[in-house]
């Protein structure tokens, strides 16, 4: 939506399969825009993606099941959604020339570290079926580059956070919880460690990466706001006013990360940073 009306005057072709996480309410303001044209549909259906990408400049591949708890409850539909469906926009990006194809990728391909932090370079060990079919697109996006030229960049951010995100993550579903007057459920002893993103700044590194970013790289995004999911519950009870009588511990998921941290020295030496800090940033969101 950000980057969306930063280029309200561009012809933008926005494909997505609306399913149950989407909410129309939040292009309200864009969709208004005689350059904006919205299109239902999936990105493995080659007929619609062949018709969409021809004539397009660049490729921004967004599109992913995302959640790690439904990814254990049906990997099929991320293997077919994250690993197919980029296949289908890469073969329709290679006949068509397309001049850019940014893939959207995440932090969880490095899988877990318990001191320091991944850089591009690091080796993939994804840990559950999500992270592993976003490495999977990943892999076939690089491959693509150096087998067949299409200029692919992939980048790869930290856990995002902010405004209208679909309550099933942490943060709106602890916000929600909370705001009902029901307890959060927290996985395991709580410690598990993330480096949360604005939204906001993830969108305008992308926009940035996209711009900058050299062809067949890989560009880390990070905001260096470490702590642990115990830590974020915290915050939320005191924005909220509530006490730790709230927090309901449950049996820890299936193969749980236990760390993530990522190095975005290589994005951050070509210019950018993020902008908005966090404890405002937490604040918007809970508002």
């Amino acid at each position: 939506r950000h980057i969306l009306k930063k280029y309200s005057d561009y012809k933008i072709t926005n494909l997505d399969k609306v399913t149950y996480a989407a909410n129309f309410d939040n292009l309200k303001d864009i969709e208004k825009n005689k350059n904006y044209n919205f299109v239902k549909g999936d990105i493995c259906d080659a007929k619609i993606v062949d018709k969409l990408v021809k004539g397009k400049d660049i490729v921004l591949n967004f599109a992913a099941e995302t959640h790690v708890d439904r990814s254990i409850d049906d990997p099929k539909s991320f293997i077919r959604t994250d690993v197919d469906g980029t296949h289908t926009l890469l073969e329709a990006s290679r006949k068509h020339n397309i001049k850019k194809f940014i893939q959207i990728s995440t932090d969880e391909v490095y899988g877990s570290i318990e001191k320091g932090s991944f850089t591009e370079e690091s080796a993939l060990q994804p840990n559950s079926p999500y992270s592993a079919s976003k490495a999977g697109g990943d892999l076939i996006a690089r491959s693509y580059n150096k087998t067949f030229g299409v200029p692919v960049i992939i980048t790869r951010s930290s856990n995002n956070f902010g405004p209208y995100q679909y309550p099933e993550k942490l943060l709106p579903l602890f916000i929600t919880n909370l705001l009902e007057g029901k307890k959060v459920p927290v996985y395991g002893d709580g410690l598990n460690v993330r480096d949360w993103l604005y939204v906001i700044d993830n969108c305008e590194a992308i926009d940035f990466i996209m711009h900058k970013g050299a062809i067949g790289k890989i560009y880390n995004i990070g905001a260096d706001n470490e702590k642990t999911n115990l830590d974020m519950t915290k915050l939320l009870l005191k924005e909220l006013g509530k006490d730790e009588s709230s927090i309901e511990y449950v049996k820890d998921r299936p193969g749980h990360d236990r760390r993530y941290s990522v190095d975005s020295s290589k994005l951050r030496k070509l210019g950018w940073k993020p902008r908005f800090k966090f404890e405002s940033a937490l604040k918007e969101t809970v508002s």
